[in-house]
């Protein structure tokens, strides 16, 4: 089985935004001499306590400082841009590093609702103009002219970059059989309905010029350490972020694992904690092994993406390197 990263440049406490962009280029790093197959980084606008506004930057000074791992955006929020300028700017990354890159895209706001003004002139973004733009995608990044305009995504070459199509429910499941790319779904954001989902995507998918059979994978948060003990001390950090998510709280940095023993949960949030743990694996490498590969045979995919969060960042290396150990990825 393939195992990859997601990584939302995470600002740990007492971090500032320069140190995590710093750390994500340490773990894809590490992550491409540990063997991970692919390295995703993700888009998020006025958010404090994540760097990672502009993934497409991001992704040239990460294929840059690697050697072997794919390297991509899990996603690009398309509703928000020109999916010609798009094409362009991967058709660039592409040619700079062949055969490296992928191209994730989503429909998510990636923000609070005044960014969807923000991004698009005081406008709000047409989702339902998001299938034809991500035909339009597909079309220029193949060297296409999908409206016969002498119009072409420079700089022209031999490779493409792989489009992705990332997702959360049964519609982005759906729009990706119909269109032909590859469909990744978020388990980490929504533990419900993905097998179902990706189901849908393998039994209805229609061969494109991308790719003529499907292409899935499935995004988890998971965190593994020496012992279970440690692992489930490291991910409490997590399910204080998660639930201050939930209840809109805006947060500067996530919370190291001593500020949770000191935060008064109520009986209402210990529940939620529990049930966002259907979002998350967690436990020492034999148990990490053991239930990500049940989670991939649930999802019917032969590749999991990891995203990992936890303080302190020596602690996120050390997770990831313990889960290729456990699988032996170097080998």
């Amino acid at each position: 089985m393939k195992l990859s990263v997601l990584d939302q440049s995470p600002i740990l406490l007492n971090h500032t935004p320069s140190q995590a962009l710093k750390q994500t280029t340490e773990l894809a790093k590490s992550a491409d001499r540990l063997g991970y197959h692919r390295f995703w980084v993700s888009e998020h606008h006025s958010t404090k306590s994540l760097a990672g506004s502009a993934p497409e930057i991001l992704v040239a000074h990460l294929a840059a400082n690697t050697n072997h791992i794919r390297v991509g955006t899990g996603g690009i929020l398309l509703p928000h841009y020109s999916a010609y300028k798009v094409a362009e700017s991967f058709r660039v990354l592409e040619t700079l590093h062949p055969k490296r890159i992928d191209l994730g895209v989503g429909r998510a706001p990636g923000g609070l609702p005044n960014v969807n003004l923000a991004l698009n002139n005081g406008k709000h973004p047409s989702i339902e103009h998001y299938p034809r733009q991500v035909r339009e995608l597909m079309a220029y990044v193949q060297g296409n002219d999908p409206y016969e305009m002498d119009v072409y995504a420079t700089p022209v070459g031999e490779t493409a970059p792989d489009i992705w199509m990332l997702g959360s429910s049964g519609t982005s499941a759906r729009l990706s059989s119909e269109l032909g790319t590859s469909y990744s779904f978020a388990h980490f954001i929504n533990g419900y309905g993905g097998t179902r989902a990706m189901k849908r995507y393998y039994d209805h998918f229609t061969p494109s010029r991308q790719q003529t059979i499907p292409n899935g994978n499935v995004s988890v948060f998971a965190i593994c350490a020496e012992s279970k003990e440690k692992a489930e001390y490291l991910a409490s950090s997590l399910d204080l972020a998660l639930l201050k998510i939930e209840q809109g709280g805006q947060r500067d940095y996530f919370p190291s694992p001593e500020e949770t023993t000191k935060y008064p949960y109520t009986l209402f949030e210990k529940e939620r904690i529990q049930e966002n743990r259907k979002r998350m694996v967690v436990g020492d490498p034999s148990q990490v092994k053991n239930e990500l590969e049940v989670l991939a045979e649930g999802y019917g995919v032969n590749e999991i993406i990891i995203n990992t969060i936890v303080y302190p960042f020596e602690e996120r290396l050390r997770s990831y390197q313990l889960i290729a150990e456990a699988f032996q990825l170097s080998d």
